[in-house]
C-alpha cells in the first residue's frame, strides 16, 4: 500500500520524537558545557517546532488533496499524543527540565490521564462495537493546540523571560489552560464514546425480529 504524504509526515512526526527526547535529556548533563547545555536545548526547540508544524501541514494536505485514510487518521492522534506524553514528563522531571521552568506535576497527570482514558475509552468501544471509532472534535484540537503551545513556551522561557519580565505568569496560564481543557476534552468524548455505544447497541436492538 502506497502512502500518501499527509501519512508519510504524520510517520516523520513520530520518529523525530527519539531524538527530541535525547537531546532533551542531555540538556542537564553535569558533564557539559552551559554553551553546550544551551546548543542541545535549541536544537530541541527546532525538532519541536518542525514537529508541531508537521501537526497541522498533514491534516491540512489530507483534506486538501481528499487523502483522508484510516491509517492517517490513526496515527496521527498517536503522534499527538506521544509527543505531548514525552515532552510533558520530560519537562517535569530533573533530567529534561528547563532550569527555573519546571512543568508542575499536576499539570502533567492531568493532560497525560487525558489520553491515558481516552485510549481505555477507544479499547472499550472497540470491544463493544468492533469497530474503531475515532471522531476529532474541537475541544481536542484545542486542547492539542494549547499543549504545543505550552511546550514551546517552556523551551524558549529562559530567553523570553530576559525579554518579557511577564513571561512566568503566561507560562501559568498555559499551564491550567492546557490542563483545564483536557479535562473538559475527556469528559465530551466520554459523552461522545457513550453516545456512540448507545447508537450501536440501539442499531441491533432495531435489527433483531419481533
Amino acid at each position: 500500500m502506497m502512502l500518501n504524504w499527509a501519512t508519510r509526515i504524520t510517520i516523520v512526526r513520530i520518529l523525530l520524537i527519539a531524538p527530541f527526547v535525547s537531546l532533551m535529556l542531555k540538556t542537564n548533563d553535569p558533564d557539559l558545557t552551559d554553551g553546550s547545555k544551551i546548543a542541545l536545548r535549541y536544537m530541541a526547540i527546532v525538532l519541536f517546532l518542525i514537529m508541531a508544524a508537521s501537526d497541522g501541514i498533514d491534516g491540512y494536505l489530507a483534506r486538501r488533496k481528499h487523502q483522508i485514510t484510516k491509517l492517517g487518521a490513526f496515527l496521527d492522534p498517536i503522534a499527538d499524543k506521544l509527543l505531548m506524553t514525552c515532552a510533558c514528563l520530560l519537562l517535569a522531571s530533573y533530567r529534561g527540565r528547563v532550569p527555573g521552568f519546571l512543568l508542575p506535576s499536576t499539570v502533567v497527570v492531568l493532560i497525560i490521564g487525558k489520553d491515558l482514558f481516552l485510549l481505555i475509552g477507544f479499547v472499550i468501544v472497540y470491544l463493544i462495537t468492533s469497530q474503531i471509532h475515532i471522531a476529532p472534535a474541537f475541544i481536542g484540537k484545542l486542547a492539542t493546540a494549547l499543549q504545543l503551545s505550552m511546550v514551546a513556551a517552556i523551551l524558549i522561557a529562559p530567553e523570553a523571560s530576559d525579554i518579557l519580565s511577564g513571561w512566568i505568569w503566561l507560562l501559568r496560564v498555559l499551564w491550567w489552560s492546557a490542563a483545564g481543557t483536557a479535562i473538559l476534552a475527556t469528559l465530551i468524548y466520554i459523552r461522545d464514546g457513550s453516545g456512540y455505544i448507545e447508537q450501536y447497541e440501539q442499531s441491533l436492538t432495531n435489527k433483531t425480529p419481533d
